[in-house]
């Protein structure tokens, strides 16, 4: 092993002998945008696109603030102050090839749990014009059932009556929007990276929602002065390991506490809507467009949808990861004439992706050795998932006269899934699912009544009204039951 540097700014000279660094002076770095949520996939994505822009283009103006909101944002915060911003990107390839490299567009970090004082300040400077978000569903504060504003949540009823001490998010934006507003600043955008359908429209409700009740004239500013970009993000980031601390310090004799590891796929797809300016991202690989639908659409029918057909079925055959399944010649096949047969025609249309080459990235991501996926996970809350990835498809498939049957077989082995709790083999499944007891009784009634389980409105809506989808579902559900033996059913539909 070799004697380890430990990364910091003074050290990068010593470090680029063994590691790609940052050739910008990142003391020339201004801070243009703040970030609240810095985790592995802000990392990964975000401050990597801002980084490659400060590299090839020199943005002096786009350096990253990174903010922690929570007390569980202290080690992240800890780390990166003791590492000047400074961490290790490493991507995983599919054959095995490894690129690591320093990144450096994170100039500061600050945390608002204690003192939200300097949160607010680094927001309301005249330099900050985008505050960006990945704060997790969790975060946005809705009802997930009725996708209204929470204000029952005790932190918000918090900051409603103590402005000047924010505690979530809602109250760190309104309170730096009023500084602004109130010194006579543009304001900032609001950029949502999270993974939820139209975050930008999501964030601005509930910023809205939560304004209105706290001050009304502020939320007409707001409301009028306020751009939220809606973004569609993609890039698997799996959560760091003690190997990968390992592997830096073994292979380039780098101490990095935090590094974070990704897939070699990114994308970032953009609503070109911003109240004071932006990045040149576009430069970098980041497509603007003047809307972001289409795009979510092709993720959720392709990428989340694929991930759910194979791993129901999977898990009904007993493969264990993703990339197992796609070892499978079977599912390669199957997958490959859902997307192409089922997903595709009912895409909007989408400027400048190529369809069948980011079809074939999708099996090259999922195929990834390096990137385990494991199909529990996948086969996870697919009660939430399946009504937006799948079902949503078949209903469209069945409206235009479409293909109905691949889609179909899953949710045929998802009702033996939910019934057996076990593969093809007699093996336990874990099923990890908040409908669980609901669907599991749902199924157990297929043997007396065999469209039960699709007779779930919340799930299945008016499917068990379609003559053609119950005589394929019907068909395809008695099959499964008779013999289990899911790659033969998959192959006869081939």
């Amino acid at each position: 092993m070799k004697n380890t540097i430990p990364l910091n700014q003074k050290n990068l000279i010593q470090l680029g002998k063994f590691i790609t660094t940052p050739s910008f002076d990142r003391e020339n770095i201004k801070i243009g945008m703040v970030h609240v949520g810095v985790g592995g996939f802000h990392r990964a994505h975000q401050a990597y696109y801002t980084h490659k822009l400060q590299e090839e283009y020199k943005a002096t103006e786009w350096g990253i603030c990174g903010i922690g909101l929570r007390q569980g944002d202290q080690k992240i915060h800890d780390v990166l102050q003791k590492q000047d911003g400074l961490y290790t990107l490493i991507v995983k390839h599919p054959d095995g090839k490894i690129e690591s490299q320093i990144i450096g567009s994170i100039i500061d970090f600050k945390l608002g749990a204690n003192n939200p004082e300097p949160v607010i300040d680094i927001m309301s400077h005249p330099d900050t014009k985008i505050v960006s978000l990945t704060i997790t569903e969790g975060g946005y504060n809705f009802n997930p059932a009725t996708g209204e504003f929470d204000f029952e949540n005790s932190d918000i009823q918090f900051e409603l009556k103590n402005p000047n001490n924010p505690k979530t998010i809602y109250g760190f934006l309104t309170a730096a929007l009023k500084n602004r507003r109130d010194a006579g600043l543009p304001a900032f955008t609001i950029m949502s990276c999270d993974n939820i359908q139209h975050n930008g429209d999501v964030a601005r409700e509930m910023l809205l929602t939560f304004a209105k009740k706290q001050n009304e004239d502020l939320a007409k500013w707001i409301e009028k002065e306020v751009c939220f970009p809606n973004s569609m993000v993609d890039r698997i980031t799996p959560v760091t390991t003690q190997s990968d601390i390992d592997y830096l310090q073994d292979t380039f004799g780098l101490q990095d506490e935090w590094p974070v590891t990704c897939e070699p796929f990114i994308q970032w797809v953009i609503e070109d809507n911003f109240s004071n300016g932006r990045p040149e991202f576009e430069k970098v690989g980041v497509q603007f467009v003047p809307d972001v639908k289409p795009y979510e659409k092709m993720k959720l029918r392709l990428l989340n949808a694929g991930h759910s057909v194979l791993g129901i079925l999977g898990a009904i055959h007993g493969h264990k990861t993703i990339n197992a399944c796609i070892e499978d010649e079977t599912f390669i096949a199957y997958l490959r004439v859902f997307m192409d047969k089922e997903a595709t025609p009912i895409l909007d249309k989408l400027e400048g992706i190529d369809l069948n080459a980011y079809k074939d990235s999708l099996q090259e991501r999922f195929a990834n050795p390096n990137i385990k996926d494991s199909v529990s996970r996948i086969c996870s809350e697919s009660s939430a998932k399946l009504p937006k990835f799948l079902i949503a498809t078949i209903e469209e498939n069945l409206n235009s006269g479409g293909s109905i049957e691949f889609g179909t077989l899953v949710i045929a082995a998802w009702c033996y899934y939910s019934d057996k709790g076990v593969d093809k083999n007699g093996h336990s499944i874990e099923i990890i699912d908040a409908m669980q007891v609901e669907l599991q009784n749902a199924a157990k009634q297929t043997k007396t009544d065999p469209l039960a389980f699709i007779r779930q409105e919340s799930l299945f809506g008016s499917l068990i009204n379609n003559e053609r989808f119950i005589n394929v579902y019907s068909d395809l559900v008695q099959k499964i039951y008779e013999d289990p033996d899911i790659k033969k059913l998959m192959q006869n539909i081939i």
